[in-house]
This record gives structure tokens, sequence and C-alpha cells, in this order.
């Protein structure tokens, strides 16, 4: 897979924006780069109130000022991770999911882009990690916790030792159907 092909097949698939009122609503950007294409993800602190020491992807809940939630992602990831990404560099979206914990229908948001400056941690991150993404769609597995699949179909993936699962892991199992 070359970052070419990622483009083309993550591109375009937008959705509608998530009503149900059961959910709060969030977004995330799924920023992909590279020669040989990497996501990034964020490792959330240990002492969030949610999501604690989970990898996940940068995002977050509205703000006043925030006009959509492609602004949202798009902000959160600036002040989460100082990735300033443009809605133009935007290639496409995916699928909302919602959380199994803090209620939240999170709409994915994807860039695919040919390079990323520098990153920097805010307080919302502990660390980032730059993963080659087609290794870790390799490492797709069903998530066996009885207490995860109460919601939908659950995944995991491993990068490092860490486990990704929930939303994180349902948003990378949309992006490997896709690349497929």
């Amino acid at each position: 897979m070359n970052l070419a092909d990622a483009k083309s097949a993550l591109s375009g698939g937008m959705h509608p924006v998530p009503t149900d009122p059961r959910y709060k609503k969030a977004s995330v950007l799924v920023a992909i780069y590279g020669a040989e294409p990497a996501v990034i993800m964020t490792e959330k602190p240990k002492g969030m109130r949610f999501h604690a020491g989970e990898i996940s992807f940068p995002g977050g809940k509205p703000d006043a000022g925030d006009t959509d939630l492609l602004d949202t992602a798009l902000r959160e990831t600036r002040e989460e991770i100082g990735l300033a990404v443009s809605r133009d560099q935007v290639a496409g979206q995916l699928r909302p999911v919602i959380t199994l914990n803090s209620g939240f229908s999170i709409l994915p948001f994807v860039a695919v882009l040919d390079d990323i400056p520098p990153l920097a941690t805010n307080c919302e991150v502990e660390q980032i990690f730059h993963i080659p993404l087609g290794p870790l769609l390799k490492t797709m597995a069903r998530d066996s916790e009885p207490s995860h699949n109460k919601i939908q179909e659950m995944y995991t993936f491993e990068y490092s030792g860490n486990i990704v699962w929930g939303a994180s892991a349902r948003i990378l199992q949309q992006i490997r159907e896709r690349l497929k």
C-alpha cells in the first residue's frame, strides 16, 4: 500500500452527522502520512476521567466556535498534537462510531498527507505514536472481552505492546475494509 492508494480508498464517504439524542457528539481526525503510510494515534493520560491510558485519535467535543464536527476534529488535532490540517486536506469521512462507556457518537474524518511537521503534545495527550499503517491493520482480532461487546461487534489492534480497542479499533476496522 502506498499513500496514493490510501488516499483513493479513503476519499469521500461523507455520512450524515449523528443525531441520536442518547449520545453526545464528538469527532476525530485520522491523519495518515508518508511514503510508507503511517497513522498518528495518541495515548491519553492515565489520570483522565474518561478513556484514561487508551490509544486513540486526536479529537473531542465541539466548542461554541466550531462551525461543524470537521472544525472540531481539526481544532482538537491542532490543540492536542500541534498538527494543523486544513479542510481541503481532508480526504473523506468514515461511519460514526459510539463509545462503550462515555456516551459519545464519534464522527471520524480522514486526512492523507505527504508529510507532517514535528508534533508536540498538550495536557490531553501522554504521547504520540507514528504507527506503520499496513502492519497495524494486519493485527486486527475480535475483542474477546465480553463487556466490550455490549454495543456492537468489537475489535482490537496491537502496536508495540499497546492494545487499541473500542471506538478507535472500530475506526481502524473501517479503514482496513476500505483498503482491501
